[in-house]
């Protein structure tokens, strides 16, 4: 690869459950706070899981410029839309002359479900007779139907409205492929900028798993039940673990080449050193072998240019299922040994298709900080994830590397190495 074209990354932008932005992100990884709660966006006392990772006192037009741009933004564009603007603020990207046609977005998205309240009113209008009459919906739906809900419900209206906002008229591009597509779009970012295609990037993700069409949706066989005990719900790789905590954020980065970096004088947060992306065909109701996952992570390694013994940490999935988490363990210990592992998942819950930027934001801003935060709720190890999982304090970042995972329940593995700013 052309040293030239070293991606780097040189700015932050998150909005999540643990802090809007870099610093109250990362404050609130130090302290230690969980970001689950009590659901409050809607009345979930008849829901058998009645807690989430919610972002508290997020108003989108506190950032969004202009404001009647909001009304074609559904809540999962303005979470994004913010954390693009809080990166481009990070990465002081406002008093730069970048020529536009060399400026990017790629983003991470998923399906982007419908508020009730929009919806509610056609639907009743399908029920002349208490029962719903579905021939009677297209009709219905095209005259209560605001003429622009489409728009606010696109996967790909995320980028749309990022590159606008930020006049990036190079690659635009949506990744949907659940919880791998935050890692997928960053990776995508990379190989543009390294192409020579663009010179800087705007990539991340974003996911909302707590729309309530969306809970509806997926029932709640796969989560937790700790409704008295928000903080303590999501518990990966402990042994008391019972089940995935949902929840909704969004986190994009500055992508660009060192060359560019150096030149304006930004501050270098992380290198982009590798990549894995690799499939496990699960079908007919086979169970995950972890092949796909040890593959990934050596793709990454070689990528990279690294042996297993260089990686400082893993930013694991940990999902906090009791099967996702023994299968992911068993794969990181066959691969990188005791290597240590953090899972952030226990401070905001399991943010969808925004889960990898999420947890992306946590070693960026690990490797720029020198030390590795600790997992949340992990008190009882458990022996079928034989995992040295770091938990009551905060670990030196060294080796001065991390490697991040991703997985979807479907088979996909993903996993990105990291370099520190040296």
């Amino acid at each position: 690869m052309d040293d030239r074209r070293e991606v780097v990354i040189s700015g932050v932008g998150v909005t999540t459950p643990i802090g809007i932005g870099r610093d109250a992100f990362w404050e609130s990884l130090c302290a230690g706070n969980s970001g689950i709660r009590r659901l409050e966006r809607f009345d979930s006392s008849s829901h058998p899981v009645r807690i989430g990772g919610e972002i508290a006192g997020f108003e989108g037009k506190e950032y969004i410029k202009p404001r009647k741009s909001i009304k074609v933004m559904c809540r999962e564009t303005q979470l994004a839309y913010t954390a693009a603007a809080l990166a481009a603020q990070d990465a002081n990207l406002e008093n730069v002359d970048a020529d536009p046609d060399r400026v990017g977005v790629v983003m991470g998205s998923e399906m982007l479900y419908g508020d009730l309240d929009e919806l509610a009113h056609a639907y009743r209008s399908c029920i002349p007779n208490g029962r719903f009459e579905f021939e009677q919906w297209g009709e219905r739906a095209m005259s209560d139907l605001s003429p622009l809900w489409m728009l606010k419900c696109l996967p790909n209206m995320v980028a749309c409205h990022i590159g606008i906002a930020q006049d990036a008229r190079a690659h635009n591009n949506t990744i949907t492929a659940v919880e791998a597509s935050s890692l997928i779009a960053i990776a995508e970012a990379a190989e543009i900028i390294r192409r020579g295609w663009a010179d800087v990037m705007f990539a991340g993700g974003v996911g909302n798993r707590l729309r309530q069409t969306a809970v509806l949706y997926r029932g709640d066989r796969l989560s937790s039940h700790r409704n008295e005990d928000p903080a303590g719900a999501s518990r990966p790789f402990d042994a008391g673990r019972d089940g995935i905590v949902n929840a909704e954020g969004a986190g994009v980065f500055i992508l660009e080449t060192r060359a560019l970096a150096e030149a304006r004088g930004a501050t270098i947060l992380a290198r982009i050193l590798g990549f894995g992306n690799r499939f496990e065909p699960l079908v007919n109701g086979r169970a995950a072998t972890g092949s796909t996952i040890r593959n990934s992570i050596q793709v990454a390694l070689r990528s990279a240019g690294l042996e297993s013994g260089e990686i400082g940490h893993v930013n694991a999935h940990g999902l906090a299922t009791p099967q996702d988490d023994k299968v992911e363990a068993l794969a990181i210990r066959d691969s990188l040994g005791d290597v240590p592992v953090t899972a952030p998942k226990s401070y905001f819950g399991h943010m969808g298709a925004g889960s990898g930027a999420g947890e992306l934001a946590v070693s960026v801003l690990a490797l720029a900080n020198g030390i590795v935060p600790p997992t949340l709720n992990y008190t009882q190890p458990d022996p079928q994830c034989p995992i040295n999982v770091i938990h009551g304090e905060a670990l030196p970042a060294q080796p001065n590397t991390a490697l991040v995972l991703n997985q979807t329940r479907s088979g996909r593995s993903v996993a990105m190495v990291l370099g520190g700013a040296d």
